[in-house]
C-alpha cells in the first residue's frame, strides 16, 4: 500500500469525537437531575459558566499546575461558586457523574469513521495522541466505534507530559514504530497540536472546523473528509 510507512496521530477531543456536544449532552441532563434551574437562572447561564471554568483549568492542567483531580472537581466547585452555592456534596456528585455520563456519548465531527476508513484504505497508520484522562478517552473510542482504527494509543498522564512538550510526540513516535518526517499530527488545537507537532519534527494539519484559521497557517483544514486529498501532497511535497 502506498502509504503504509506514513504515520497519522490524531488528537481525540474536538478533532474526531465532538467533545462540545457530548459535554453539553451530559450536562443538561445532570443540570435537570439535580434541579439547578431555580439557583442558576438556566442551563444556559450554568453551561456558560461551566465552560469557562473549565477551559481555565484545562489550561493550567497543561502547563502542570494543577493535577487531574483538581481539575475534575474544582471546575464544578467554582461553576456553582459563581452561583453562590456552596455544597461539596453537590460538586462531588456532578463531578463524578460527569466523567461517568460524558465520555459515553456519541457524538462525533461529520464524516469521521468515513474519512477513517479511506485513510486506512490508503495504506496510513493511525493513531491517538490526547491530553485527555486516560480511563475515559478508551471509554469514547470503544462507544464511537473508532478504536480498531488506531494502532498507538497515547495519554499524556500515562507519559507524564503533556502537549505540546516534543516528550510526548517524541514517546508516541517511538511507540509506534515511526519516523518524524513520515508522520502527521492532525489536531484542533493550534498551539499544542500543531505547533507542538512542528517543534518535534512531524508535520502537521489544522483542523479549524470554524475556517477561521487566525493563524493562516498552510495546511488548515474545515472538514475532516478533506484529508484524503491533502495528506498525499503534504508527505509527497517533502
Amino acid at each position: 500500500m502506498p502509504f503504509s510507512k506514513q504515520h497519522l496521530f490524531f488528537d481525540l477531543d474536538r478533532t474526531l469525537w465532538d467533545f462540545d456536544k457530548n459535554s453539553e449532552i451530559a450536562l443538561r441532563r445532570l443540570f435537570k437531575e439535580e434541579e439547578l434551574e431555580a439557583q442558576t437562572g438556566g442551563f444556559d447561564h450554568f453551561h456558560q459558566q461551566y465552560v469557562y471554568q473549565n477551559a481555565h483549568l484545562w489550561k493550567l492542567y497543561g502547563k502542570g499546575k494543577i493535577k487531574k483531580d483538581d481539575l475534575r472537581y474544582e471546575r464544578f466547585r467554582v461553576t456553582l461558586k459563581h452561583f453562590k452555592i456552596n455544597d461539596e456534596a453537590l460538586v462531588r456528585r456532578l463531578s463524578d457523574a460527569y466523567v461517568e455520563i460524558s465520555p459515553r456519548q456519541t457524538a462525533l465531527f461529520p464524516r469521521a469513521i468515513e474519512t477513517l476508513s479511506e485513510l486506512k484504505q490508503m495504506g496510513f497508520q493511525l493513531h491517538i495522541i490526547t491530553n485527555g484522562f486516560e480511563e475515559v478517552q478508551f471509554i469514547k473510542l470503544e462507544n464511537c466505534g473508532m478504536r480498531a482504527f488506531f494502532d498507538v494509543v497515547v495519554c499524556s498522564e500515562f507519559v507524564g507530559k503533556n502537549k505540546p512538550d516534543p516528550a510526548i510526540f517524541n514517546y508516541a513516535l517511538q511507540q509506534a514504530g515511526a519516523r518524524a518526517w513520515q508522520s502527521v499530527m492532525i489536531g484542533d488545537d493550534y498551539h499544542v497540536d500543531v505547533a507542538g507537532a512542528l517543534r518535534a519534527g512531524l508535520h502537521a494539519v489544522w483542523f479549524d472546523p470554524t475556517a477561521k484559521n487566525s493563524f493562516n497557517y498552510e495546511h488548515c483544514i474545515d472538514s475532516l473528509d478533506r484529508l484524503p486529498a491533502l495528506l498525499p501532497k503534504l508527505l509527497l511535497a517533502q
